[in-house]
């Protein structure tokens, strides 16, 4: 499959350290960096042109529905078209100047001032000001269809004063300044304002910031062009970023190892042998990230039940599934929900070994037999005339996950649980996620700078739904007063002791009531050819996430120019 950031309800790879965190909380704002601070490499002796052909298999065809923030398959061109106000380095922790130059953190942390970049002009020539951004963050207010990363959740009013954006917050809320800043896309008012219904508005041509500009869009293939007018002078150097859509990962991964795309972001199972293949410039490597999860519907027959929850994740042989879905690129999670080793100085061993989490399918049949549940035809369990039978809904495209969910369907049957697979579009999987029409899915966790961010992803009851309306998290339904008091605690405190204490608590919640399932770490997907273009992150020069994440995929474009 493809990995891909996309706002709070979409991957984000949590390599960074707790220094963005206290960062944040020491008020250090970016007012002394410039425009040359987004990007220090010397124009002189860039070779100017060429085309990146970004292979990314979305599981679907390309609908053209390039508003970033209506759910469709987007996610291709954000950052490449619009930009956010930081860019949030989720490996080191470094936070960049974008379309804000600078901000600062007052009234005890609950007042956040943007210092709007002068300059930037959107690509049909009309100024970007600071109107724009506080006409995004209100656009989100009056539609809150729209507001993904639940921002106003958190925010209290959004209001401009000259050239500076300030934004107030209900409460002390430090760590969604990830999500204020570096997750959220500005708009232009002068064209949005004009938009009848900006939820289903298409948007196969965006009016934006960012370095390239989408000259055609079409179901197979969306094709973008340099922005001469971009405002870090003399970027991007490449010409053109052309981005085929694939339906799975074969057709993907044949168009790659062709050469006829020159950057991957998806499985290719035996990567060695199907694509490097001896070539010296071909490349790929796999950073480490948040979890591949099941998602247990909280509120339906037969995952309400916690014994079920239980059995299900001890049932599962996680390093078997790795091997039999990825080849072992993908590590074994945790039911704690704490990525490790990323996040080891965060994992309470001592309560991970009380639980026990391990592969132990007897366990498991102990577990349903104790829940009241018999053995039926066929070796089923049952309860008052139930079978102990679910879907699982999965993605048709992604191979990765087919063979994986397969060998989970198996594990399943193998302790009385009949589980069937239902292999989807990713776009009607996810619909089918966020509208709570499911009993067991499996789908990637979002993330950030901290365990905190996939813990608020998955269990804040803020980003949930009743069963027929759209969540934005918390696809399970989980709603739990101690968790969401937890959450909003970690958003309010300063202390780090304090911090990793909730984390703790957190994880404890994960394993005494199993609300998720992580069945594995997920990575950042990578492949690139340097035949024509370099400028590519290395495993020696890791200067941004790499693959095709979100908005970080916008900084590797900056740094790729021919050889």
């Amino acid at each position: 499959m493809s990995w891909t950031t996309l706002t709070r309800g979409r991957l984000a790879v949590p390599i960074v350290t707790f220094a963005l965190v206290a960062a944040l909380l020491s008020g250090t704002g970016l007012s002394g960096m410039g425009a040359r601070a987004a990007s220090s490499r010397s124009h002189a002796n860039v070779k100017y042109g060429g085309t990146v052909v970004l292979d990314n298999v979305g599981g679907a065809l390309w609908t053209c529905g390039l508003n970033p923030y209506n759910g469709a398959n987007n996610f291709i061109t954000l950052g490449f078209t619009y930009e956010t106000l930081v860019y949030d380095d989720a490996l080191n922790g470094k936070i960049q100047p974008w379309l804000a130059s600078g901000y600062s953190w007052s009234n005890g942390n609950k007042t956040l001032t943007f210092t709007i970049r002068k300059g930037v002009t959107w690509n049909d020539g009309k100024p970007f000001t600071a109107a724009d951004v506080v006409y995004t963050f209100r656009l989100l207010r009056r539609n809150p269809a729209l507001d993904g990363n639940g921002d106003w959740q958190v925010l209290k009013s959004v209001s401009r004063h000259g050239n500076n954006v300030v934004m107030n917050f209900k409460k002390v809320a430090v760590p969604d300044f990830y999500y204020v800043a570096g997750q959220t896309y500005i708009v232009p008012q002068h064209i949005w304002s004009k938009i009848k219904n900006p939820v289903t508005y298409i948007d196969s041509k965006p009016v934006s910031t960012g370095p390239m500009v989408v000259s055609k869009c079409d179901q197979q293939d969306i094709i973008m062009m340099r922005n001469p007018h971009y405002w870090q002078k003399g970027k991007p150097y490449i010409k053109e970023l052309r981005a085929p859509a694939f339906l799975d990962n074969g057709p993907g991964n044949q168009y790659l190892a062709q050469g006829k795309a020159n950057w991957g972001c998806q499985y290719i199972p035996n990567v060695n042998t199907y694509y490097v293949q001896g070539n010296s410039n071909r490349h790929w490597y796999y950073a480490p990230g948040s979890d591949v999860d099941l998602y247990p519907n909280n509120s339906v027959f037969p995952t309400n039940i916690k014994a079920v929850r239980e059995a299900i994740s001890l049932a599962i042989d996680r390093r078997r599934v790795s091997q039999l879905g990825v080849y072992g690129y993908l590590p074994p999670a945790d039911q704690s929900g704490i990525v490790l080793p990323t996040y080891s100085s965060w994992y309470d061993r001592s309560l991970a070994k009380h639980y026990n989490y391990s592969y132990n399918p007897s366990k498991a049949i102990k577990l349903l037999e104790s829940a009241g549940f018999k053995r039926g035809a066929g070796g089923i369990f049952q309860k008052n005339g139930k079978k102990l039978s679910l879907t699982i809904l999965g993605v048709a495209g992604f191979s990765d996950w087919v063979a994986e969910l397969q060998q989970i369907q198996n594990e399943l049957k193998a302790v009385g649980i009949n589980a069937t697979v239902s292999n989807l579009s990713g776009d009607t999987q996810l619909s089918d996620i966020q509208s709570g029409h499911y009993q067991l899915a499996y789908y990637f966790t979002g993330g950030g700078p901290s365990p905190y961010y996939e813990m608020h992803y998955v269990l804040d009851s803020g980003l949930t739904a009743p069963i027929g309306s759209t969540a934005t998290g918390d696809y399970e339904r989980w709603r739990n007063s101690a968790t969401d008091s937890l959450l909003n605690r970690y958003a309010q405190t300063t202390s780090s002791a304090t911090q990793h204490a909730i984390i703790n608590e957190l994880q404890g919640i994960m394993l005494k009531n199993v609300p998720v399932i992580p069945v594995l770490e997920g990575v950042s997907w990578y492949q690139y050819d340097t035949t024509q273009l370099v400028g590519w992150p290395t495993r020696s020069n890791e200067y941004v996430n790499p693959g095709c994440n979100t908005p970080d995929q916008e900084i590797i474009l900056l740094h790729l120019h021919l050889k």
